[in-house]
């Protein structure tokens, strides 16, 4: 018998507002096209005033608990990836836990920015193998337009908000690729490339800050690192590209996103895109990418998947999991 951490629910939750590309076109020298023709970008959700990053996660979390059948006590772990918490201290993931009202377990965030909803589904991957937790809530929650320069057309069209939220449950395997779960996990960092991707506050500045990136530097790192993350986790897994039936990637930028799909050898068709609709929504666009592949019918039970992503640190990774 091999212990598995399987998926037992998806949700996820857009804020109200909708922002079209043709919105930036009155404040920056941009133009939809223009915005469509470098990202695959064509509009996405802004948080309203007042909605915090733990108020997304909430609505998240409570889409996949009702999709999972299940109450808030019923969850042993709270994992929250995000880089855009309510507060410095406490973490979102308390925050959650309390508007659930889980009475019990433990809540914590996890910060790897872009790649952030990967290393929280392998932290809780490694929780349920350990034995620490038999349910583990593993959420992706941003309000990226939080920290955003509104003078930089380079940066401040690209991101969005929004959470992603799936259900980790304990079950028995046998060991094999044809198992449901998670399969495979594969985490990377190099903090070299801190000054390509990072935000300028924090307590060094007393300052929240805004994200900072050079676009072409993390072009370059992205789709090597993304397709040599996925081929590792795939190889660990004991599985092929030909085996993958969805590619599920970091919905950063289309071009990135094809160009790895093209590396890894998986056809377009088989690779869940949402960037159009939500633009990168660092941590949470992972799990919104799931959990509306769900919704549409693409993604279903048995179907192997392949989660890759990457983001500032550097910080990349990818899961192997069969739904």
């Amino acid at each position: 018998m091999t212990l598995r951490a399987v998926v037992k629910g998806v949700g996820h939750y857009l804020p109200e507002r909708v922002v079209p590309n043709s919105e930036f076109e009155a404040s920056l020298d941009t133009t939809d096209e223009w915005i469509k023709s470098r990202s695959g970008i064509e509009r996405r959700h802004f948080a309203a005033d007042g909605q915090t990053t733990s108020d997304l996660a909430t609505h998240a979390a409570q889409a996949a608990l009702d999709n999972a059948g299940l109450q808030a006590n019923d969850i042993d772990a709270i994992v929250l990836a995000t880089s855009t918490a309510d507060l410095t201290f406490p973490s979102a993931a308390t925050m959650v836990q309390h508007a659930l009202g889980m009475t019990r377990g433990f809540a914590f965030d996890v910060q790897a920015v872009c790649a952030g909803f990967v290393f929280a589904l392998a932290n809780a991957n490694a929780l349920i193998l350990s034995g620490q937790a038999n349910r583990v809530l593993v959420i992706g929650a941003e309000t990226f337009s939080r920290i955003m320069d509104w003078t930089d057309r380079g940066t401040c069209v690209l991101f969005g908000d929004g959470a992603g939220a799936v259900i980790l449950e304990a079950a028995e395997g046998q060991g094999l690729a044809s198992d449901q779960g998670i399969l495979s996990t594969d985490l990377n960092s190099d903090g070299r490339h801190r000054d390509i991707l990072y935000v300028d506050g924090g307590t060094s500045t007393q300052t929240t800050g805004h994200l900072r990136m050079q676009g072409k530097e993390v072009f370059r790192h992205a789709v090597e690192k993304l397709a040599s993350t996925a081929h590792t986790a795939m190889q660990k897994a004991g599985v092929t590209a030909s085996d993958v039936d969805w590619i599920v990637p970091h919905q950063a930028n289309l071009r990135i996103i094809k160009s790895t799909a093209q590396k890894i050898s998986v056809p377009m068709d088989r690779v869940i895109v949402t960037v159009q609709d939500h633009g990168n929504t660092s941590a949470a666009s992972i799990p919104l990418a799931l959990s509306v592949g769900v919704q549409n019918g693409q993604i279903r039970p048995g179907d192997l998947l392949v989660t890759e992503a990457i983001g500032g640190g550097l910080a990349w990774g990818s899961v192997v999991v069969r739904w």
